[in-house]
């Protein structure tokens, strides 16, 4: 079974260090069952590409536990196991690009962040029963999908096609995300996995499903075919999917306030992401998340930080009931219930639940303010709250001439009343902290494009030790 990974972003070499591979040489890895080899067959400035060649031994793999196919005296002998893209090819992703795929390069940190033109090829991937099932997994993630599924026999077309396609995906994505994406569609799409499936399987998915899985219009049928209908397994690994999924009835509002000009960047899990990142990195006692909608900033802090004591603010009643949901407030452990609270409340008006906090974070709010309440909120900001750190992301309006789909001048969501350009966020900032007795950074979000900038922007406000204001 053969998997092919091609870079054509410049310098498109960059592929080997992200695969931690020379492309000089050949890399081999032993298997359980046979041998997995890394070979490259163009390595140029322009374009890079990267075969995964897994060789199974037949004979070996009777030998392993559940290997045998039934049905007929040699079926455990002749089948499509060393052929077609399966479980097998899933470990050895995992065993050969394991670091790539952790997002890890020692050498180069800055590129598995680094989204890169990448075209797959898998010339025999099971289609579990027809092309549209391969469409359905891939082309939510953001591929472009092309498959060429064969004749069982050009001479005798009336036995049909074939149950495998030749499959090439394209996408501008990292490497890691496309990884963790093949380490778990391959073996959904096959319908025997070589190991036994346990507990552990359950955190497998999690971890390499975390940020796309619980939001894929196909996550049920993911789930079921990866644990291989353990009905157990599958009821224990959808109910920890389900906070970060939509309701079944009612629209997230999570997922309603994100541009759908925007969805396809995933620039909504990136932003999560990277203010998770930094409240990571303050350690702060008390933090409060203005308009938190849905919870889903609130349900990374309460997975990945220590933070003891966290609130959560909301205008609307119905996005914090989905919030309560999301988090699973009525069932967590005492000591994870303590750590956070919700609230209902607007921000223009003063809130002593808000004040005082090591640390609040705006996330894509304050471009839903009306510009004429503008004055109010910093008030409420940075005379009233005065957290130690105050977190604030917004979309940057340059980026906007870059969507295709969007019309000139239009913003890029409806209930947007205003998007500033680089120059106007940093204008702003530079004024409320100089008033208000702050120091400011600012960031890009996102890919940068050289003229226009990065689609969205983040300031870090911090609190003068020195400022005298009450």
């Amino acid at each position: 079974m053969l998997l092919s990974i091609t870079s054509r972003t410049p310098d498109s070499r960059d592929l080997g260090y992200l695969l931690h591979k020379n492309p000089a040489n050949v890399h081999m890895t032993d298997l359980a069952y046979g041998k997995a080899t890394v070979f490259f067959s163009k390595a140029t400035p322009e374009e890079t590409t990267a075969h995964l060649l897994v060789e199974i031994d037949p004979v070996g793999l009777v030998r392993g536990k559940g290997a045998r196919q039934g049905g007929w005296a040699l079926g455990q002998y002749v089948n499509d196991r060393p052929y077609a893209a399966s479980s097998f090819l899933s470990t050895a992703i995992s065993r050969c690009y394991g670091t790539a795929m952790g997002g890890r390069c020692e050498k180069r940190p800055e590129l598995p962040d680094t989204s890169l033109d990448l075209t797959i090829r898998i010339p025999a991937l099971p289609l579990a029963g027809d092309t549209d099932r391969v469409r359905s997994l891939f082309e939510p993630l953001g591929y472009e999908v092309e498959i060429v599924r064969p004749l069982l026999d050009p001479e005798f077309p009336g036995w049909g096609e074939a149950r495998y396609g030749d499959v090439t995906l394209a996408i501008r994505a990292p490497l890691a995300q496309v990884l963790r994406h093949l380490f778990v569609l391959i073996p959904s799409l096959d319908s025997i996995k070589h190991y036994w499936i346990g507990q552990d399987e359950i955190e497998k998915l999690l971890a390499k499903g975390e940020g796309w899985l619980s939001d894929h219009p196909q996550c049920e049928w993911i789930t079921t075919r990866y644990l291989k209908f353990r009905r157990s397994l599958v009821s224990e690994a959808l109910e920890r999917l389900a906070p970060e999924s939509e309701d079944d009835e009612e629209e997230d509002p999570d997922e309603k306030s994100v541009p759908e000009v925007e969805r396809f960047l995933s620039l909504h899990e990136k932003r999560l992401d990277r203010v998770t990142e930094l409240v990571a990195s303050l350690q702060p006692d008390t933090l409060v998340d203005l308009g938190c909608g849905g919870g889903k900033l609130l349900l990374r802090l309460l997975r990945k930080t220590k933070v003891p004591d966290m609130l959560g603010i909301d205008v609307d009643s119905r996005s914090l009931e989905i919030a309560a949901k999301r988090l699973r407030l009525e069932s967590l452990p005492d000591k994870q219930r303590i750590r956070v609270k919700l609230a209902q409340g607007a921000l223009t008006y003063r809130d002593p639940r808000i004040e005082g906090r090591d640390v609040a974070t705006l996330v894509e709010v304050i471009e839903h303010v009306e510009p004429e309440r503008l004055d109010s909120l910093e008030r409420i900001l940075f005379e009233h709250a005065r957290p130690g750190t105050l977190i604030v992301t917004t979309p940057n309006r340059e980026y906007n001439a870059l969507f295709e789909t969007l019309a000139k001048d239009k913003l890029r969501h409806a209930d947007h009343r205003f998007e500033w350009t680089r120059a106007e966020f940093h204008g702003w900032a530079e004024r409320v902290s100089s008033e208000n007795g702050y120091s400011f950074v600012i960031e890009p979000l996102g890919d940068v494009d050289e003229t226009h900038g990065a689609p969205s922007q983040i300031a870090i406000f911090t609190r003068n030790p020195e400022s005298t204001r009450p």
